[in-house]
């Protein structure tokens, strides 16, 4: 059953990343949706996630919904790690921190190429 479910998440992960590409509609979903690539820091394997995201300045700040239930954000504990980003039909590159406060998690990102 747990692999039903990480299949269907990955298919559902999927549609939602190819709907931030469309022509008519991609620029409207990715004013809140953006696509990060990361790599494992177990597993070494990449993963991509849609993911919605606020801007924090030049930052971007992932918030994290029922963290208890994910896993991905882990990879950023202590210094964090490198991360990519599909960010408004533009790939880019940051540098990712997870901030936990009172049992809320979000996802610190520093771009390196700064907007």
């Amino acid at each position: 059953m747990k692999n039903f479910v990480a299949q269907l998440m990955s298919g559902v992960n999927a549609g939602i990343a190819a709907l931030t590409e469309l022509p008519v509609i991609g620029p409207f979903v990715g004013r809140g949706l953006v696509v990060i690539t990361y790599t494992g820091r177990k597993s070494g394997k990449t993963f991509s996630l849609p993911v919605g995201y606020m801007r924090s300045g030049t930052d971007i700040v992932i918030g994290v919904a029922m963290p208890e239930k994910k896993t991905w954000w882990r990879n950023f504990l202590g210094a964090g790690g490198p991360i990519s980003l599909r960010l408004q039909g533009v790939d880019r590159s940051g540098h990712a921190v997870t901030e936990r406060d009172n049992g809320r998690v979000s996802v610190r990102v520093t771009l390196v190429d700064a907007v």
